[in-house]
């Protein structure tokens, strides 16, 4: 593993959605499951995806050497891209982040924005990074 993707389901803020309503969602765009490894819920549960032995299917040209992390959110009530994370959600999130940092030392922990042209996951992933004391 050298990467770390964060991710957001781009799902307006304060609607909850399970991994299994993702992978549905996978499915009937013709993945053969869900894309991410990891779905971090609003009450911050972190529920499994895709197993970590799988190349996920989350971020083109980087899903064999990476993990990808998605919480559910990341548009406003309006529909625009917006930091919609809830406080249980930035909880769960720091942990996981700071366990995988620990586990693959040396990994990269990258928004999507950084490598695709895209808004997710909706903050500036380095920022946060630095706030929560990862430098890398």
């Amino acid at each position: 593993i050298k990467e770390i993707i964060l991710h957001c389901s781009a799902t307006k803020q304060g609607d909850d959605f399970s991994s299994g309503d993702i992978r549905r969602w996978h499915l009937q765009r013709g993945f053969n499951d869900i894309g991410y490894h990891f779905v971090v819920r609003l009450d911050g549960t972190v529920e499994r995806g895709r197993d970590m032995n799988l190349a996920g299917a989350h971020c083109l040209n980087h899903n064999r050497r990476s993990i990808g992390i998605c919480y559910v959110g990341g548009l406003d009530r309006a529909g625009r891209p917006a930091d919609t994370r809830t406080p249980a959600q930035l909880k769960a999130m720091e942990a996981y982040v700071k366990d995988f940092h620990n586990r693959f030392p040396g990994v990269r922990i990258i928004g999507h924005n950084e490598v695709a042209a895209k808004a997710c996951p909706s903050f500036d992933v380095q920022k946060w990074l630095k706030s929560i004391g990862i430098n890398q």
